[in-house]
């Protein structure tokens, strides 16, 4: 969720200024990447993962400022939902077994948290949306302590100026209001991070648009809200609808969502940040002291406080990221589609995939973007969420073909070609595509086991509440074995 603010209130003068020194840090961005070194010799990869603390029975806890006292480790931080927390994973290479020691780094840091929340009467699970979750959880008790996330409420409540409706037509149908933005904290994600320098940055986005709807059909996890079976990927739909600033006018009048595909591809990194500032107003018009012509001017990097809040609070589903380390300036993709989970070892597959097939798209030299249209490329992202590992998918040069279709003869080649060039070992590529190969062949991801799960459940207890506990209990149990979602057992 971003940056940590103070508790406050916004006056029109606080928004008046903020605006100014936003576009005043665009300017010198602007200048930046043509003045300044953005090289970052060998690129890394990042990972963060949100996670749903659950109670014994599979309920969620609604513990996690008692969860992170006692886990007492900084890669843990707080999220929205009093039942979220989230892991950042310190930055890897992604050349030889850089991919093996990121996915022993979150076991470890995994298998320790949970040791630890349990003296708290907590577990912490991965999955896009906990099917237990229900209408008592939806509320602003649920919020976390943090004053950014009831600023961030506020905010986005003003600007609507009416509850927010969530309607989601899927296997079954669901219709219900909410009077904070707590409905967020139902989707939990996890993050890849792949750091680019300035001229890789458009065709790394722009591949990985392309594949958006790729990856939410072999990656789908979250197939239930509120005791309701809706989309395999739930989470895209209720995160589009919980964060929507907009009135049903000025939908109408075609204003742009904050959670955003997106509308075009693009040139530059410039092109997305100049969006931002161009299309969407404040949410957190906090200023900073530091004036970011005066350091640019003077040989330091600016941290360009202002436009980096403001980018926080557009939600694309890849999201461009400017930071500083270690006084260097540099450049990410933020991939934000996938779902947490189900296991370590599936999301280490997703995101093998991911970085590989974004890798060879990235130099192709007849980009699939020059042959797909950016609305196609939308219409796949949606079809992909509402029907996850059998969906029909259109790629060039292909027409309409089923998605396990595609990655088993397109994009698995890809991606092993993307992970060669990076020098990924081939033990490791193989082993973790090798799970992407599997769920395609098997049709078995996270959701739709969760859904074959319930199913057993239900036919054995009609208590739909409890059916859906004990499902959630079994992924718990069948998500710390490590093992990958496909080789889970049936009943």
């Amino acid at each position: 969720m971003g940056q940590d603010v103070d508790a406050r209130t916004f006056t029109r003068e606080d928004r008046t200024t903020y605006r100014a020194k936003v576009r005043r840090c665009l300017d010198v961005f602007a200048r930046m990447l043509s003045e300044y070194d953005f090289s970052v010799g060998q690129p890394q990869v990042g990972i963060e993962i949100e996670f749903n603390l659950l109670d014994s029975e599979g309920n969620p806890a609604l513990k996690n400022a008692e969860a992170l006292e006692v886990i007492a480790d900084p890669a843990f931080q707080t999220e929205l939902g009093q039942f979220n927390i989230e892991i950042n994973v310190p930055p890897s290479r992604l050349d030889g077994d850089g991919l093996a020691v990121l996915e022993q780094t979150i076991r470890d840091d995994l298998n320790g948290a949970r040791d630890k929340a349990s003296q708290v009467g907590a577990s912490l699970v991965m999955i896009g949306i906990l099917p237990t979750l229900n209408e008592s959880h939806m509320t602003g008790e649920s919020i976390s302590a943090n004053p950014r996330y009831r600023l961030l409420s506020e905010q986005i409540l003003n600007a609507r100026g009416e509850d927010i409706e969530i309607i989601i037509d899927g296997a079954e149908r669901l219709d219900t209001t909410a009077d904070t933005i707590v409905p967020e904290a139902a989707c939990t994600s996890t993050q890849l991070h792949l750091q680019v320098e300035p001229d890789d940055f458009a065709p790394s986005w722009n591949a990985s648009q392309a594949i958006a709807g790729v990856q939410l059909a072999i990656g789908a996890n979250s197939p239930f809200l509120l005791g309701k079976q809706l989309w395999h990927e739930t989470r895209i739909a209720l995160f589009e609808q919980a964060t929507d600033t907009r009135s049903d006018e000025l939908k109408s009048q075609g204003v742009r969502p904050r959670v955003w595909f997106g509308e075009r591809w693009i040139t530059s990194v410039f092109d997305l940040f100049e969006e931002n500032v161009r299309y969407f107003p404040s949410l957190l018009p906090i200023v900073d002291e530091e004036d970011p012509l005066v350091e640019f001017e003077a040989g330091r990097v600016p941290a360009l406080n202002e436009l980096r809040l403001h980018n926080g609070t557009v939600y694309r589903w890849n999201r461009p990221i400017y930071d500083v380390a270690n006084s260097r300036p540099h450049l990410r993709v933020e991939n934000r589609v996938l779902p947490a989970g189900p296991s370590v070892v599936d999301t280490m597959a997703n995101a093998a995939f991911y970085f590989g097939v974004v890798k060879t798209l990235a130099q192709s030299d007849r980009p699939v973007w020059s042959q797909l249209s950016f609305k196609a490329a939308e219409e796949n992202f949606h079809l992909a969420a509402r029907n996850g590992i059998e969906s029909d998918l259109y790629w060039p040069s292909i027409g309409t073909v089923p998605a396990r279709e595609l990655v088993l003869r397109n994009l698995l080649p890809l991606a092993h070609e993307g992970l060669d060039q990076c020098g990924v070992a081939s033990g490791i590529r193989d082993s973790l595509l090798g799970i992407i190969e599997q769920r395609c062949i098997t049709g078995r991801n996270g959701s739709t086991w969760l859904i074959g799960e319930f199913e057993r459940q239900l036919a054995t207890n009609p208590d739909r509440e409890g059916a859906l506990r004990a499902t959630t209990v079994r992924y718990e149990e069948l998500m710390h074995s490590n093992t990958p979602v496909h080789t889970w057992p049936e009943g």
